[in-house]
């Protein structure tokens, strides 16, 4: 990595530049509270409002004035009624979590109307199409004990640094998997820049700009994919074809879709998006099943270190909805050494214990075989870490292990925290670059203001356990407090 430099005034006002951000927030949601009228609506912007102004940047800005504005209880009657849903009822209130159901990837959650709303759709058309133009900035600032890199952490890599992580611009159609009389199509579209296109980047899709010229920011068209939903497979089948997020795993790349601001260890080294076709079969309203086949992890079919690759999932849910286990075996091929040829078995854990308490637990195993040696002379791939293997050996086997878990709170309908404790074995140092078991412990609090707004501090400690492997090696333990502010448009 090779940060840009920066100018010493510059360096001096960028831990400044993230709470005058928050301050802008803050002295807005005042202002508009101020204006608004004795009669409003309770609930959040869920459709356009009848009186709506003319023209597009007052649109604009009303939206973010009843957003931000506090409910009056004489006209909570008056909020429309919730959309009819497939299945089993949603376990959890979003916001303020990030979903309202536990999570599986490559495809839509068939039986979920699309009721969102956002401020840009509502400035421009009213918010009557169905597809939808939205997306966020998000700034961040992080203090830490290291000075060169908080490496393996994720995504504040870069220490010290107030910086722009993400700016997204979505273009979605969600298809209707409500419905079962007939077929419906969908599509997604994503545009990401910042520092945090280091994570989503793939062999064929501009990777050069990390890879071969080290930039701290990028561009990175991080989803683009096709969804067809076919109503008269069992309860509903959903095909996507496309580039789409690996598919298991409680996190993800983009950063309104996790409960933490950073992310676990484990999820800083295991596949970030893949490329291909995948099948997505609601049994019942309690199994579900995933086959796909991809060009392998992090690769484009284009490139050369594509490799036909089968992802296989399977999903249980609890009749209460209190409990989800999702398992799935992610990228499967030869495990022939390639650009993050990952072979990764993968599984979740999700449970509620109360209205207001639940907990996510995740783990998997990953191997991949014939990676170079570090001290041997076949030079491993660009961008990517050779293996400590046994003396005289030219190439092994690099495998690794990890578990993460996340324990949250709901506080009130704005406010919730949570806990992780992470633990990750990089055994032959190949996915983070030193040999070493590693532990990770991070508390966080996440603040809504209205639907639009999230505010995620954290506390967070880390230690690799068997030698130094923070600061690029100088440290073996690294405290970081940080931060990110999401601005939803």
């Amino acid at each position: 990595m090779r940060p840009i430099d920066n100018s010493r005034c510059v360096s001096r006002l960028r831990p400044y530049l993230f709470f005058i951000l928050i301050s802008i927030v803050f002295a807005l949601r005042i202002y508009c509270s101020a204006q608004q009228p004795d009669k409003q609506s309770s609930s959040l912007p869920d459709a356009p409002k009848p009186s709506a102004p003319a023209g597009f940047f007052a649109r604009w800005a009303d939206f973010y004035r009843q957003d931000w504005s506090p409910p009056n209880p004489s006209t909570a009657s008056s909020s429309s009624p919730t959309p009819a849903r497939r299945g089993l009822p949603s376990p959890l209130d979003s916001p303020p979590f990030p979903n309202s159901d536990w999570s599986y990837g490559g495809s839509p959650v068939i039986g979920e109307p699309d009721t969102n709303s956002y401020p840009l759709m509502t400035a421009i058309n009213g918010a009557r199409s169905r597809t939808k133009l939205y997306g966020w900035v998000e700034p961040t600032l992080n203090f830490s004990t290291s000075t060169n890199s908080n490496a393996p952490e994720a995504n504040d890599v870069y220490s010290n640094r107030f910086e722009l992580n993400q700016f997204v611009l979505y273009a979605e159609r969600l298809p209707d998997s409500v419905q079962r009389d007939h077929a419906d199509w969908g599509y997604h579209l994503t545009a990401l820049y910042g520092t945090d296109y280091r994570f989503t980047t793939a062999k064929g899709y501009g990777a050069d700009q990390l890879l071969d010229d080290h930039h701290q920011y990028g561009f990175d068209p991080t989803l683009e994919y096709l969804d067809i939903y076919i109503p008269q497979v069992a309860q509903g089948m959903n095909l996507r074809l496309g580039r789409f997020i690996s598919v298991p795993g409680i996190e993800a790349q983009l950063a309104p879709n996790n409960y933490i601001f950073s992310h676990s260890l484990l999820y800083a080294i295991d596949p970030f998006t893949d490329t291909g076709l995948i099948a997505t079969l609601k049994a019942s309203d309690q199994w579900l099943m995933q086959l796909g086949i991809t060009a392998g992890h992090d690769v484009a079919p284009w490139a050369a270190d594509a490799k036909p690759s089968a992802t296989a999932c399977l999903s249980y849910m609890a009749k209460s909805a209190n409990d989800n286990l999702y398992a799935c075996a992610n990228g499967i091929n030869d495990a022939r050494y390639a650009y993050n040829n990952l072979q990764q078995f993968d599984a979740t854990w999700y449970h509620k214990f109360s209205k207001t308490l639940h907990m996510a637990t995740e783990s998997w195993y990953m191997y991949e075989r014939d990676v170079p040696a570090i001290a041997g002379t076949i030079k491993p791939e660009l961008g990517a870490n050779g293996a400590y293997c046994l003396t005289g050996e030219e190439r092994c086997t690099a495998l690794e292990y990890a578990v993460v878990n996340f324990l949250q709170k709901e506080l009130s309908a704005h406010n919730f925290l949570s806990f992780r404790s992470d633990f990750l074995d990089d055994k032959k140092g190949q996915r983070t670059g030193y040999a070493t078991k590693y532990s990770e412990n991070t508390i966080m609090w996440c603040h809504w203001w209205g639907s639009t707004v999230q505010l995620r501090p954290e506390l967070r400690f880390e230690r690799a356990w068997d030698r130094k492997a923070y600061d690029n090696g100088r440290r073996q333990n690294q405290l970081t407090a940080a931060s990110d502010l999401i601005f939803h448009f």
